[in-house]
């Protein structure tokens, strides 16, 4: 308990440093970004038609901050546990500066660039193109910021969450199974969003979201700070949970794992081509438009209730005497299932009649038989 109270003090020089230290880890990031091999991918059509293409190294990121946090430990007898005992709420006050600070740049430049380009602007006002952004994919010395910006989110959430696991050693001597299952999960579930990165280029936000506040603090401080949340109930827990509750546990989260990626990876093939083969047959297609095989004839949402199981796995890790833990499960059910229902209303809108006629195909939302 010592450690959680001594990580709450927040002082200016404590954010300054953190400030610093934060910078130096993006900027180490787009440095590497740029030395690394990467995969050219060419993404799914924009909104005006244009085909990007997206240079792909996340994987080789993800390998590199492994080397360095080992190699840290192994050598130096590094620790990452005051990232969390002294340094998370500085951090976290330094991810929101840094955020805006970003989202100001990302502003001011994006609306030159149009202006200097001869594009008329959103016409949604300053607030609005603020939040949403000025510019679909702003880039810097080559690299497109929006790809980018899921490098220092997603390896920055795996740093904290790792952690937690440096903690529970260092407080308690050894790590708990649950401890165990926890950083298992989080990494399966980061390993195999890099193995697939390229699925990325074929997600709604890549394709038409312009890359404003809303992304950049979703980035850089939404997922980092509050996804690790049930590390700060699961670090102090002494007693290990049963075998049967293990296992259980493990068979949620690979069930989930494996709708979530695979619902996923079935659209975005049958976008890139679609002869290939789901379950080993040819895809059924509605119209010559709609996929109906898979994942996507029998629920039109199966992703989203993969990754609701997912994280419902990761929560109770932390067993269920306390909410905090399901605060990310609580706060995705929300967002998923408003998500699901827009849509529904904008392909109802875009297909009419073939939209009725798929979801008579597929006749559930995102839970079979029941919703």
């Amino acid at each position: 308990m010592e450690a959680l109270t001594a990580s709450t003090s927040i002082t200016l020089t404590s954010v300054l440093w953190a400030l610093l230290g934060l910078s130096g880890f993006i900027a180490a990031l787009f440095a590497a970004t740029m030395i690394l091999p990467a995969r050219a991918i060419r993404g799914m059509p924009t909104p005006s038609g244009e085909r990007r293409v997206y240079k792909l190294n996340g994987m080789g990121l993800w390998v590199l901050t492994h080397m360095v946090v080992i190699g840290s430990t192994v050598v130096f007898g590094a620790s990452l546990s005051p990232l969390i005992t002294t340094w998370f709420w500085p951090l976290f006050v330094a991810a929101n500066i840094l955020s805006v600070a970003i989202m100001l740049w990302l502003y001011i430049g994006g609306k030159r660039r149009l202006a200097a380009a001869g594009e008329p602007p959103s016409g949604d006002g300053a607030i609005a193109d603020f939040w949403y952004g000025v510019e679909l994919n702003p880039t810097l010395l080559g690299v497109d910021l929006k790809i980018f910006a899921y490098q220092p989110s997603l390896i920055g959430l795996h740093v904290l969450i790792a952690a937690f696991g440096y903690l529970q050693v260092e407080t308690l001597g050894t790590l708990t199974p649950q401890m165990c299952l926890y950083q298992g999960f989080w990494w399966l579930y980061l390993y195999t969003h890099y193995r697939d990165e390229n699925g990325l280029t074929s997600m709604w936000d890549i394709i038409a979201e312009r890359f404003g506040f809303m992304l950049v603090w979703g980035d850089l401080t939404l997922v980092p700070f509050f996804y690790c949340i049930a590390g700060w109930t699961l670090f102090g827990q002494s007693e290990p949970i049963a075998t049967s509750t293990a296992v259980g546990l493990v068979a949620l989260f690979s069930a989930g794992l494996w709708i979530f990626r695979g619902a996923n990876k079935q659209k975005h093939r049958f976008k890139l081509d679609r002869n290939t083969p789901i379950w080993g047959k040819t895809p059924e297609v509605l119209g010559d438009r709609l996929l109906i095989s898979g994942f996507w004839g029998i629920g039109r949402k199966l992703n989203y209730t993969g990754e609701l199981t997912v994280y419902l796995a990761i929560a109770l890790t932390a067993g269920t005497d306390a909410l905090a833990p399901f605060a990310v499960f609580i706060w995705l059910l929300s967002l998923l299932l408003h998500r699901a229902w827009r849509d529904d209303k904008r392909c109802r809108a875009r297909y009419g009649d073939l939209w009725v006629a798929y979801c008579e195909k597929a006749r559930f939302k995102m839970i079979p038989f029941i919703y």
